[in-house]
C-alpha cells in the first residue's frame, strides 16, 4: 500500500504552490505555510477535505465550498484582502472571478488529486 499524505500535508503543498503562482503574478503578499495564520491553514485543509470527499467536484465546486466556508466565518466582499476586516475580493460567484483567480481553483484541485489518487 502506498503512503497517502495527510490532509494537512496536501494543504501545505497546495498553499505553497498557490504562493508561488501569486508571486509569478506579482503578488508577494502570501506568506509561507509556517507563517500562515491558523484560519488560512484551516481553510486550505477544508478545501483538501472537500475535494477528497468529492473526487468529481469541479474547480467551481471548490470555489463555492471555499465561499460558503468564508461566509460562515463572517467574511464579506472587499476590494482588497483584509483578514482583520474579514474582507476578500474573491467573495463573489465563480463566474465573476478574474481568470487568474479561477486558475487557483484548478491548481488546488490538481494538487489534491495528484497527491491523493493513483493514476494508471
Amino acid at each position: 500500500m502506498n503512503y497517502r499524505p495527510t490532509d494537512e500535508e496536501v494543504a501545505r503543498v497546495a498553499h505553497e504552490i498557490n504562493r508561488a503562482y501569486c508571486e509569478a503574478l506579482g503578488d508577494t503578499s502570501q506568506v509561507s505555510w509556517e507563517d500562515a495564520p491558523q484560519w488560512q491553514q484551516t481553510s486550505a485543509i477544508c478545501g483538501v477535505q472537500m475535494h477528497r470527499a468529492n473526487p468529481e467536484a469541479t474547480p467551481i465546486d471548490g470555489h463555492n465550498s471555499w465561499l460558503a466556508e468564508k461566509e460562515d466565518a463572517g467574511w464579506v466582499y472587499g476590494p482588497v484582502k483584509d483578514a482583520g476586516k474579514k474582507e476578500h475580493p474573491c467573495m463573489v460567484p465563480y463566474a465573476k472571478l478574474p481568470p487568474e483567480q479561477r486558475a487557483k481553483d484548478y491548481i488546488f484541485q490538481a494538487v489534491v488529486h495528484a497527491l491523493t489518487y493513483e493514476t494508471g
